[in-house]
C-alpha cells in the first residue's frame, strides 16, 4: 500500500509539473504579438486547403503535409479542425485550472474523435514541440539547467524515444487495430492509476479539510533512495547543483541515461513529451534540486518531443499537422481562462475535478479496449456489444469534459468582474 502511495505521489508531482510548464509556454505566447501573429499566419493555408482546395488537390497532398492516405480526406476538413480546437481548449482549461497536465486527455479525445492511435500521439508530440518552441520559456530558464546533466540525460531520451516511435510503427505494420489497442492499454493503466489515487487524494484532503487538519506542500528533500544512487562511483560521475549545495552532487552517468531512456519512451509511445515523468524522478529517485529541474525538464521536452515528433512520426507521416496547430490555439485559449478561475474557486473543488477528468480519460479507453481485442479475436464479443461499449465510453468522457469546460468558462464570465478587482 505504501509502494502505491508513494507512485501515486510521484505521478502527481509529474502532472503538477508539466501543467506548470504548458502554463508558462502559454503565457509567453500569449504575451507576445509577433506569435500571435506567427500562428495565425499558419491557420490561413490550413483553413484554405479545409475550405476551397480539398476537393481538387486534397487527394494528392497527404505525402506533403503528412499522414497515410487513408486518413484522407479528413485532414482538409474545416469541421476536423474545430473539432481539434475544442480538444485543446479542454486540455487547456485542465491544464491552467487544476495545474495538472491536460495533456494526459488528448491522445484519448483524438482516438475517440476517430483519428488513429499512431496519428493521435504523433500529432500531440508535434504540438508540444511546436509550443514549446514557440514559447521560448527555455530562454528565461537556461541559468537553471545544469548542461551536463541535459546532455547526458538527453542521450537516454533519444534512445528511449527511438524505440517508442518504432515500437509503435511496428506494431502500426503489423495491425493497425493492434497498434490502437497497445496504445489504448498504456493509456488504460496510466490514467487508471493516476484517476484512482487522484480520487482517493481529493477525499482525504476533504476529510482532512473538514477535521481542520489540512497538511502542507511537499518537500524535495534527497532520500534515502537519492542518497543510495548518488553514492554509487561509476565514472564518469555528473555534477550539478554546485550553486546550491557546497561542493554540489553527483551521479553516475548511468542512471541518468536510464532515466532518459524511461522518460523518452513514454514520451515516443504516449505522445505526452515525458515531461510528467522527468521531475518526479530527477526530484524523488536522482536527487536534483527543484531548481534545476525545471530548467533541465523544459530543455528535455523541447528536444525529446521535436526529435520523437520529427524521426519517429512525421517522416513517416503520422502527423496530423491540422490537428496540432488547432490544438495549439484551443489550449492557448483554454489555459489563460482556467488559470484565471483558479483565484475564485477552492483548491479542494479543483482536485475534485482533477480526479473525475482522469478517470473520464481512464472510462473511455478502457471501455474502447474490449471491441479492439473482439476485433483481433483475442476475446469473443459480439460487434453490437463493444460498439455500445465504445460509444458509452465516448460519451462519458465528453460529457464530463464538455461538463467542466463549461462550469470553468461560465464560472469565468460570471466573476469577471471580480477578477478585474482582483488584477488592479
Amino acid at each position: 500500500m505504501r509502494f502505491f502511495s508513494q507512485w501515486g505521489r510521484f505521478m502527481m508531482a509529474g502532472a503538477g509539473a508539466l501543467a506548470q510548464w504548458e502554463i508558462e509556454n502559454a503565457k509567453s505566447i500569449v504575451s507576445s504579438r509577433k506569435k500571435l501573429l506567427l500562428i495565425g499566419l499558419m491557420i490561413i493555408p490550413i483553413i484554405l486547403i479545409g475550405v476551397a482546395f480539398a476537393d481538387d488537390i486534397g487527394p494528392a497532398l497527404p505525402h506533403l503535409l503528412g499522414g497515410k492516405k487513408a486518413y484522407s480526406p479528413a485532414f482538409y476538413s474545416l469541421g476536423i479542425f474545430l473539432v481539434s480546437i475544442a480538444i485543446g481548449v479542454g486540455a487547456g482549461l485542465i491544464t491552467g485550472c487544476i495545474g495538472a497536465g491536460g495533456g494526459f486527455i488528448i491522445a484519448p479525445a483524438l482516438m475517440s474523435a476517430g483519428i488513429k492511435g499512431i496519428l493521435a500521439v504523433g500529432t500531440d508530440l508535434f504540438h508540444i514541440f511546436a509550443k514549446a518552441i514557440m514559447g521560448s520559456v527555455i530562454h528565461r530558464k537556461l541559468g537553471n539547467v545544469s548542461v551536463s546533466l541535459a546532455v547526458v540525460f538527453l542521450v537516454g531520451a533519444v534512445l528511449g524515444a527511438t524505440a517508442g516511435g518504432v515500437i509503435n510503427r511496428v506494431l502500426y505494420e503489423i495491425n493497425p487495430i493492434l497498434s490502437d489497442a497497445f496504445i489504448t492499454t498504456v493509456y488504460s493503466l496510466m490514467l487508471g492509476f493516476l484517476g484512482f489515487y487522484a480520487l482517493a487524494d481529493f477525499l482525504r484532503s476533504r476529510k482532512a479539510e473538514k477535521g481542520g487538519d489540512a497538511h502542507g506542500g511537499e518537500g524535495v528533500e534527497i532520500g534515502a533512495l537519492c542518497r543510495n544512487l548518488q553514492d554509487v562511483k561509476c565514472p564518469p560521475m555528473i555534477k550539478f547543483d554546485q550553486d546550491l549545495v557546497a561542493g554540489g552532487r553527483q551521479i553516475s552517468w548511468i542512471f541518468l541515461v536510464m532515466s532518459g531512456a524511461l522518460v523518452g519512451l513514454a514520451a515516443g509511445i504516449m505522445g505526452v513529451g515525458g515531461g510528467f515523468l522527468t521531475f518526479p524522478i530527477f526530484v524523488y529517485v536522482l536527487g536534483v534540486s527543484s531548481m534545476t529541474t525545471v530548467g533541465t525538464d523544459i530543455f528535455q521536452i523541447v528536444f525529446t518531443a521535436g526529435f520523437a515528433s520529427i524521426t519517429q512520426y512525421a517522416i513517416y507521416g503520422f502527423i496530423f499537422y491540422t490537428l496540432a496547430m488547432g490544438m495549439l490555439i484551443g489550449s492557448l485559449l483554454g489555459i489563460q481562462i482556467g488559470a484565471l478561475v483558479t483565484k475564485i474557486v477552492p483548491g479542494i473543488t479543483i482536485r475534485g475535478f482533477y480526479a473525475m477528468a482522469v478517470l473520464a480519460g481512464f472510462m473511455n479507453r478502457i471501455f474502447a479496449l474490449p471491441s479492439k481485442l473482439a476485433e483481433m479475436e483475442i476475446i469473443s464479443l459480439s460487434p453490437g456489444t463493444g460498439a455500445v461499449l465504445n460509444t458509452i465510453g465516448i460519451w462519458a468522457f465528453f460529457i464530463v469534459i464538455g461538463g467542466f469546460s463549461v462550469w470553468v468558462v461560465g464560472t469565468f464570465l460570471m466573476n469577471i468582474s471580480k477578477l478585474k478587482r482582483k488584477e488592479a
